[in-house]
Parts: C-alpha cells; sequence; structure tokens
C-alpha cells in the first residue's frame, strides 16, 4: 500500500516539476514574442512568472529538500566568524606580496633558462 502512494507522490512531483518547467519556458518564449512591450514590464513579469515557477517547484518532495538544505546553508553562514576588516588587508596584502615576489622568481628563472637556450642553440650573439 505503501509504494502506492509513493508512486502516486513521485508522480505528482514529477507533474509540478513540469508544469514549473513550462510556465518558466513559456515565460521565456512570451518575453521574446512581446519585444514591443516596454523591457521594465517584460522584465517584472518574467521576474513574476519565475516566482511563480519556483513556488511550484519548491511543493515537491525535492523542493522541499532543497529549501531544507537553503534553510540549513543560512543558518551554518550565521555560525562563521569573519575576519574583522584589519584581518582581511593584511591577508590580501600578504597574498598581493607573495603573487609579485613568486611571479619575480619566475620571471628570472625564464630569463636564465632562455639565455642557457640561446647559448646552446649559438642564436645569442
Amino acid at each position: 500500500m505503501s509504494s502506492r502512494a509513493e508512486t502516486r507522490g513521485a508522480g505528482l512531483d514529477s507533474l509540478k516539476l513540469g508544469g514549473a518547467v513550462f510556465l518558466l519556458v513559456g515565460g521565456i518564449l512570451a518575453f521574446y514574442y512581446f519585444s514591443e512591450i516596454s523591457t521594465l514590464l517584460r522584465v517584472i513579469a518574467l521576474l513574476i512568472i519565475s516566482g511563480a515557477a519556483a513556488a511550484i517547484a519548491f511543493q515537491t518532495e525535492r523542493g522541499r529538500v532543497l529549501w531544507q538544505f537553503i534553510s540549513d546553508s543560512r543558518m551554518e553562514v550565521r555560525k562563521v566568524v569573519w575576519p574583522s576588516r584589519q584581518e582581511t588587508l593584511q591577508t590580501t596584502l600578504v597574498v598581493v606580496v607573495m603573487v609579485l615576489l613568486v611571479g619575480v622568481v619566475l620571471w628570472l628563472f625564464d630569463m636564465i633558462l632562455m639565455s642557457i637556450l640561446r647559448f646552446l642553440t649559438g642564436q645569442g650573439g
């Protein structure tokens, strides 16, 4: 009996997802079909249609799982201890200095290897 209920729920979920996709594709097609109408109005209409499609998609089992994941992610982001402005600037400065230092070292290696190659091939003058 529970397998029938799961099959019916899965079929209904597929129908909802199909309807959401159909609504979204129809909104995009309408956006381009009514190109003579103001762009602002078309964008607002497309946003409303996209919101409706998302609302339909979130009514499915996958949508509920996705919404729970988003909620859990937001909760975890609130727990993060973010660096201060001074720590961020110092870390950025260290990264920039190291990139410049490595760039100079690689340039020197390139110049040395190019000089050796020119000497070995006899093209260096």
